[in-house]
């Protein structure tokens, strides 16, 4: 997930960890190495280290979007919701249209259980990326929940549009379906899905919901 590095076991990490640290040693106020070490303290999920990297970045350079970014994630990921909005809403200020700082911000006002601020920050973002399919399942997903049904099918659908061979897009498309009751709709959904030789054991579960 983390800037682009390769996949590698957790000693693998530790080891790339250990070498970083002696290079920042040797040049303390590098910040692509503060930001790779931070990015790798992510991967072994060290919050508060990668927190610390972040803030070592931000005294230099207190609009560095990255830094700000990965920093509001581990927040996140550490439930301090108050601060990642901070750090998102920096960025917005910075740079209105950063669809990840958005999407992250509408994710953190989930969590807190404010879907409906949720949605109005999902909205901005399907208004400034009309092509973005992560925008589209975003909300999505954040509709379903909410049982707005008829909004959350004209998103699926154009996810579907923009990405057709997505199947989990098409199943979401025919869950709502299913839960709106339109099952003859539902079932054409899942005998062209059949059609095209999706695996049948992912079909399964919603033919039954429609019997």
């Amino acid at each position: 997930m983390t800037m682009g590095i390769q996949a590698q076991s957790n000693q693998e990490w530790r080891d790339s960890l250990n070498a970083i640290n002696q290079q920042i040693a040797r040049s303390p106020y590098n910040v692509n190495l503060h930001l790779r070490k931070a990015a790798i303290n992510l991967e072994l999920q060290q919050w508060e280290f990668a927190i610390d990297e972040y803030k070592t970045i931000l005294r230099h350079d207190e609009k560095n979007l990255t830094a700000l970014f990965y920093r509001a994630y581990a927040y996140t990921h550490m439930r301090r919701y108050d601060l990642a909005k901070n750090d998102y809403n920096d960025i917005l200020l910075e740079k209105p249209t950063h669809l990840e700082a958005r999407l992250g911000l509408a994710y953190v006002h989930q969590l807190m259980g404010k879907r409906n601020d949720a949605l109005d920050l999902l909205n901005i973002v399907v208004e400034q990326h009309p092509d973005s399919i992560s925008g589209y399942v975003a909300r999505a997903s954040l509709e379903t929940d909410m049982q707005r049904y008829e909004a959350a099918l004209y998103d699926w659908e154009m996810a579907k549009k923009l990405d057709p061979e997505n199947v989990d897009y098409q199943l979401s498309y025919i869950d709502v379906l299913i839960s709106m009751g339109r099952k003859d709709a539902a079932r054409r959904e899942l005998d062209e899905l059949s059609g095209r030789g999706v695996n049948q054991g992912a079909l399964r579960a919603f033919y039954k919901r429609i019997k």
